[in-house]
């Protein structure tokens, strides 16, 4: 059986959930399982596996998804056990890192104004856009991510180059910058060597042996493995070059290339014999016959690194650096023995492919995928393929692929050589020999016990400096019988000893080079900068990355980057379209900021809503609603008893069933209450001889309108429409909404509402849930005026008792003055600022500055919280209500910090998560309204401007607060919580406003 948890924007690295997913299937009862961010590709991964499911399908890109396979339901919490201890040893190791985070370039680039490069370990599918932000930015990049077309690798070199900048990459594993280690590095000694590779564990195994030979080196600049491929022409190589030319510590320089374009080689050739400063160089899968010129060229990694060494030393380079293998062979294994090579590293794969075939005289065939040499049965693999990696951790960090590899070749009665190579360093696992020798010592003991022979031949790619310790995991493998060479050369040259055969490589003189000598161009200043300066990086993915950095003399920031627009591709498309014109798109924002600011609400009168509300008085059967558009039969049941309620209210019906008949005839007329300027709580239901709030923003004289709050237990906002109810409306439509008028008519300039929401705010009302304050703020401000009008003293004792009663009053009043205050902003149709959120029960809907009055909805969510005793979510209604105007005007949920009180009540757990959600809001808004400042928020104001770029980006929506009513009319209020918008509004926004901006859309 399938079980399925998915964890709503919990975006994690995917090496993290590759390791994590090892942990989850070590659990007992787990069949099999994987965890894994839901993204088209890996869903694929899902289906391949078996896994997938279609709550994995419904999921999204920021979504962690865990699918397990098991008999027992109880694993899946032993499985969310595992989960978030693992998650939570990360986030403690981030603690204790002490490295800054950010989740945003503008924040990165504010926190690191000074920052030279950008390190990134995203999704290739994502990396060409986001590499090109930091280009933008004026950063240097090394690009970890691999996964980038050609065409875009092309681009992005082109552009890099035009502005003096480096890309390193894309799939640059290994790089040094300023002794500084970067990525999956050793730890090396600094010197005098620079080193330019389109290769990584060609750095890895150049660097540390020239450091086991007492050289150094000064800068390792990765390439990218394309880099010398005919369409991209050196780009990377060619800039790095020049620059080491110019660089006065570097006094050699190394250049590693797997198999280069001919036409590519030859002009690196002319760059290369052109430079003042010797090379050394090798063009992996090349036997050079001398060396030429200004440059030594090698036939192996060891060569290299030694012939570097040597030059670095001011000594002459030999003319053999092939010295005799120490293993003593007094017995080679018979014919028909073959060799198989199991490699973590690509290159020293292709190195002992290479070497292999020369030696044996073998066609090079690699045959099927993952095998760099596949022939004769001989076979050298690249156990770092997609192919052997797809949803699983490279074989550097996790031995699992390795070992069902070698357990494998084992059964192949011809293997008598098994080669591989461990790979120390940042990044790699924390202990690689130790995790393959129980394994490597069962096989030989096995081969032994069957009286076979079989050898196994490793080497180490590492330094005692390295966080596993050369020395260390030698020893490890030697005492599990491994044969340890001090280079992937010499472990490949003592596999041939064994079968009888010997690498001959003749010597080398030095001959002339013949040809053409170039103008070298003129190295950028800004790389010149970085190799004389410590790398200052912006980290963007894998946190692990940021701890070499920094340990060794280097600064970082950690940006923790997801997808933007969950991985949507034409929304990112979009976004990435907008952001060409983000200067344009922020000044129309700021017009919107500005009216929002300026904004002047002040509650001036209560009247018949027919008198203030001239679609209400046209004689007609007309009923305002809640939230954008809806048909009577799509309404839900409390809407539905709402609309009932207020038909016996007004005497067009004469009993429930009279107003169903009219209803189900299509004699009501239903119109949005935000289509005339008032808004309504829950149903929003408001007719004729309702009482509303007159909310004046004296800006410009906009009004906004409001029912009055009925108070608590059976009202008609949640569907009840019993005669209790009716008489109740009676009462306020009769006396509550005359005698605050007359009261408020007596204020000449009527009450000024920022002042009395500052007040509130500070006294921890959020205006949603909580209105206490609020509410005792309008009854000191609204009573003396009640007490001197020349009115019954009942009525003046009845009212003033009600809102004495009704903690939620102010509620209505908020949100009156919301709907004069974005009304008041309306008025100017641009920007992406969001001016609207309402709920009908079947759809939320929202609306932007932009577009005037078009709606875009999407189906409303349920809200989460605590429920009354004897009710659960099974008996809520969806969404519903125009009481969201709260949270546009960034009070609300938004403002959740403000009420830390009412968080318990909303299904929260105190103050930490209140901060939590209102720094999430933060996040999706443009900037804050200092006149209405939160003290347990260090006096910032609450939140304003919600932009639907930054939802969109983000995934983050606004969380609103808001009552749960039950699904049936009349049962009321059954609890409290929040609910989140639906993400699909905002898309659909996003898209409509890119299109009135001339943006195709389809691209």
């Amino acid at each position: 059986m399938l079980h399925t948890v998915i964890q709503k924007n919990n975006y994690q690295d995917s090496i993290n959930l590759m390791l994590l997913t090892n942990s989850v299937n070590d659990i007992e009862g787990v069949k099999q399982g994987q965890v894994m961010m839901a993204t088209d590709a890996n869903k694929d991964i899902f289906k391949n596996a078996g896994l997938h499911t279609p709550e994995l399908e419904a999921a999204g890109a920021n979504d962690m998804a865990i699918v397990v396979e098991a008999d027992d339901e109880g694993v899946v919490d032993l499985v969310l056990g595992e989960v978030e201890r693992f998650l939570g040893d990360l986030s403690n190791k981030k603690a204790d890192s002490g490295t800054t985070s950010v989740d945003n370039w503008k924040d990165a680039l504010e926190e690191m104004p000074e920052a030279n490069l950008a390190l990134f370990s995203i999704p290739g599918t994502y990396a060409a856009d986001e590499i090109e932000k930091a280009l933008d930015a004026g950063l240097h990049v090394f690009s970890f991510s691999d996964n980038v077309s050609l065409e875009d690798e092309v681009r992005l070199k082109n552009k890099a180059h035009e502005n003096g900048l480096l890309l390193m990459g894309p799939d640059c594993g290994t790089g040094v910058l300023s002794g500084i280690p970067l990525a999956f590095t050793n730890v090396t000694n600094p010197g005098n060597i620079g080193i330019v590779a389109a290769s990584g564990t060609g750095i890895q195994e150049a660097t540390t042996l020239i450091d086991r030979l007492g050289g150094g080196v000064v800068h390792a600049i990765g390439t990218g493995g394309r880099d010398l491929n005919e369409a991209v022409q050196a780009t990377t190589m060619i800039d790095a070059v020049v620059a080491l030319e110019k660089h006065d510590p570097t006094d050699v320089i190394l250049v590693i290339s797997k198999p280069p374009a001919k036409s590519v080689r030859d002009n690196v050739m002319k760059i290369l014999q052109s430079l003042s400063k010797p090379v050394v160089a090798i063009f992996l899968g090349e036997k050079p016959e001398a060396h030429v010129g200004n440059v030594s060229l090698a036939y192996t990694l060891e060569e290299a690194a030694r012939i570097a060494v040597d030059v670095a030393n001011g000594e002459t380079v030999k003319a053999n650096y092939l010295d005799p293998v120490d293993l003593e062979v007094t017995e080679t294994l018979p014919e028909g023995t073959t060799v198989k090579g199991l490699y973590s590293g690509g290159t020293l794969a292709s190195e002992a492919a290479t070497l292999i075939a020369d030696a044996l005289g073998l066609d090079n065939a690699k045959g099927e995928e993952g095998y760099i040499l596949n022939t004769q049965g001989f076979q050298v693999m690249d156990l770092g393929d997609d192919v052997y990696t797809q949803g699983k951790p490279h074989p550097m960090i996790d031995p699992d692929v390795r070992v069902h590899k070698l357990r494998e070749v084992i059964e192949d009665q011809t293997t008598g050589v098994i080669l591989l190579d461990v790979v120390l360093g940042y990044g790699s696992h924390a202990d690689m020999a130790g995790a393959l020798a129980p394994d490597i010592k069962e096989a030989l003991d096995k081969a032994a016990a069957d009286g076979r022979k079989l050898y196994v031949i490793g080497t180490v790619v590492g330094t005692d400096n390295d966080p596993q310790s050369y020395a260390d995991s030698v020893q490890t493998l030697k005492d599990a019988g491994v044969i340890v060479e001090s280079s992937n050369a010499r472990a490949i040259r003592a596999a041939l000893k064994l079968m009888g055969h010997e690498l001959v490589v003749a010597d080398k003189a030095h001959v002339a080079y013949a040809g053409e000598k170039v103008e070298l161009p003129t190295p950028s200043e800004k790389v010149i900068d970085l190799l004389n300066s410590k790398p200052k990086v912006i980290n963007i993915g894998l946190e692990s990355f940021t701890e070499p950095i920094v340990t060794y003399g280097g600064e970082a920031l950690q940006f923790n980057w997801r997808p933007r627009a969950g991985g949507n591709k034409k929304l990112i498309h979009i976004l990435n379209e907008l952001d060409k014109r983000e200067a344009q798109i922020d000044e129309d924002n700021q017009v919107i900021i500005d009216r929002f600011l300026e904004s002047q609400p002040f509650l001036m009168d209560a009247q018949p809503a027919k008198d203030v509300i001239p679609e209400l008085n046209t004689g007609e059967k007309v009923v305002l609603h809640a939230g954008p558009p809806i048909k009577y039969e799509n309404m839900t049941g409390p809407m539905q008893g709402s609309v009932i309620g207020a038909m016996l209210f007004e005497g067009w019906a004469t009993d429930q069933d009279d107003a169903r008949r009219q209803l189900e005839a299509g004699e009501v007329k239903f119109i949005p209450c935000h289509h005339v300027g008032a808004v309504g709580p829950m149903g929003g239901i408001t007719t004729a001889n309702f009482p509303v709030f007159v909310v004046e923003n004296k800006a410009d004289g906009t009004k906004g309108y409001c029912i009055m709050n009925e108070g608590i237990g059976e009202v008609l906002r949640f569907g009840a429409n019993s005669q209790a109810v009716v008489d109740r409306l009676t009462w306020m439509a009769n006396t509550l909404g005359p005698v605050l008028g007359k009261a408020l008519r007596t204020i000449e300039e009527g009450l000024n509402l920022n002042v009395m929401i500052a007040r509130a705010i500070s006294m921890g009302d959020e205006f949603h849930q909580r209105n206490i304050a609020g509410s005792l703020v309008f009854l000191k401000e609204i009573t003396p005026s009640i007490v001197t009008l020349p009115i019954d003293d009942k009525e003046k004792q009845e009212v003033i008792q009600f809102l004495a009663d009704t903690d939620q009053f102010f509620l209505n009043i908020m949100m009156a003055a919301g709907k004069a205050m974005v009304d008041y902003v309306r008025k100017v149709e641009k920007g992406t600022v969001v001016t609207t959120m309402a709920r009908n029960g079947e759809n939320f809907g929202v609306r932007i500055a932009e577009l005037g009055d078009e709606w875009f909805t999407a189906p409303v969510n349920t809200p989460d919280g605590l429920y009354f005793s004897g009710y659960s979510s099974a008996d809520a209604n969806a969404d519903i209500g125009d009481s969201a105007i709260t949270e546009t005007v960034g009070v609300g949920g938004m403002a959740m910090i403000a009420a830390p009180g009412v968080t318990r009540f909303v299904g929260l757990n105190g103050l930490s998560d209140a901060e939590k959600i209102s720094d999430e809001m933060q996040k999706i808004s443009i900037t804050n309204n200092p006149t209405w400042t939160i003290p347990n928020w260090d006096f910032k104001g609450s939140t304003l401007g919600i932009d639907i770029r930054k939802v969109v980006e983000t995934g983050i929506t606004p969380i609103i607060n808001t009552g749960i009513a039950h699904r049936e009319a009349g049962v009321g209020q059954i609890g409290a919580g929040t609910v989140r918008a639906p993400l699909a509004c905002f898309e659909k926004a996003l898209v409509a406003y890119a299109k009135s901006v001339g943006i195709d859309v389809e691209d």
